[in-house]
C-alpha cells in the first residue's frame, strides 16, 4: 500500500461525476426496499428476489465496473499514469493500492447498502441481510480486480465491462447452466447460501456452484487479475502508449 497513490485514487473515484454514479445505484436499491416494505411488508421471498436478482446481479457488477476501471483507467487514458510510473514505486504496489481503494469504495457503496436493504426488507430473519451483504462484498472484490485488470489491458474497458456485467452476469451467467460455473454472481451466491444455512433452499437462495469450488475460484480470480494487471503495468512505456 502507498498512501499517496491511495489518496490520488480516492480523489479520482469520489470526484463529482463518479460520486453521483456510485450513489445512484444504491439509492435506487434502498428506495425500492423502503417502498416494498411499506407496501408489501416483511417478506423473505421478496427480499431474496430483490437482493439476488437486482443487487447482486445488477447493482454490484456496475459499481464494481465504476470502481475498478475508475481506479486506474482514467489515468491511463489521459496519460497522467506516467507521473506514477516515473516514481520509484513497484508497479504491483500501485495496482494493489488502487485495488484496495476500489474495494473500500465497494464496501461502502455496495455491501453496506445491501445490508441496510436486507434489514429494511426482512430484519434479521434467516440472516438474509448479512448473507447478501457478504456476498455483495465478495463479488465486489472480484469485480474490482477483474475490471481493474481490463482497464490496464485495454482502453475499451468500460464497454467490455458493461457487456460482461449486463450480458454475461445478468443473462448468460444467471440462466445458462454451463456458464453459471464461470459467473462471479454464482460464486458469491454460493457464499450467501452457506451463510443462510439450511433455510436457504426453502427461501430460494440457490447457486450453481458449491462453496468448496466457489471460494478457490474467487481467490484465484482476484490474485490472478491483480498480478496480471501489475505485470501489464510494468510493460507500459512512460509515454503512456501501449
Amino acid at each position: 500500500m502507498n498512501r499517496t497513490v491511495a489518496l490520488l485514487t480516492v480523489r479520482t473515484l469520489l470526484g463529482r461525476r463518479r460520486a453521483w454514479l456510485l450513489l445512484a445505484l444504491p439509492a435506487v436499491l434502498l428506495l425500492l426496499s423502503v417502498v416494498i416494505r411499506l407496501t408489501v411488508g416483511s417478506d423473505e421471498d421478496v427480499t431474496v428476489g430483490l437482493l439476488g436478482a437486482f443487487a447482486l446481479a445488477t447493482v454490484v457488477p456496475l459499481l464494481g465496473l465504476i470502481a475498478g476501471t475508475g481506479a486506474i483507467g482514467a489515468e491511463i487514458d489521459d496519460g497522467s499514469i506516467v507521473y506514477l510510473l516515473s516514481k520509484p514505486l513497484s508497479r504491483q504496489t500501485i495496482v494493489t493500492t488502487k485495488l484496495a481503494v476500489a474495494v473500500a469504495v465497494i464496501a461502502g457503496f455496495a455491501a453496506v447498502p445491501v445490508l441496510v436493504a436486507g434489514f429494511v426488507l426482512s430484519g434479521a430473519a434467516d440472516r438474509l441481510a448479512v448473507a447478501y451483504a457478504l456476498g455483495a462484498l465478495i463479488a465486489g472484490v472480484a469485480y474490482c480486480a477483474l475490471f481493474l485488470m481490463v482497464a490496464v489491458l485495454t482502453r475499451n474497458a468500460v464497454v467490455i465491462g458493461l457487456l460482461y456485467a449486463l450480458v454475461w452476469e445478468s443473462l448468460v451467467g444467471s440462466f445458462v447452466p454451463g456458464a453459471q460455473a464461470l459467473s462471479i454472481q454464482q460464486w458469491s451466491l454460493s457464499v450467501t447460501r452457506a451463510v443462510v444455512g439450511p433455510a436457504a433452499e426453502g427461501l430460494g437462495v440457490t447457486s450453481a456452484v458449491r462453496p468448496a469450488v466457489a471460494v478457490p475460484l474467487l481467490v484465484l480470480l482476484v490474485v490472478g487479475a491483480t498480478l496480471a494487471a501489475g505485470r501489464r503495468l510494468r510493460s507500459l512505456r512512460l509515454t503512456g502508449d501501449e
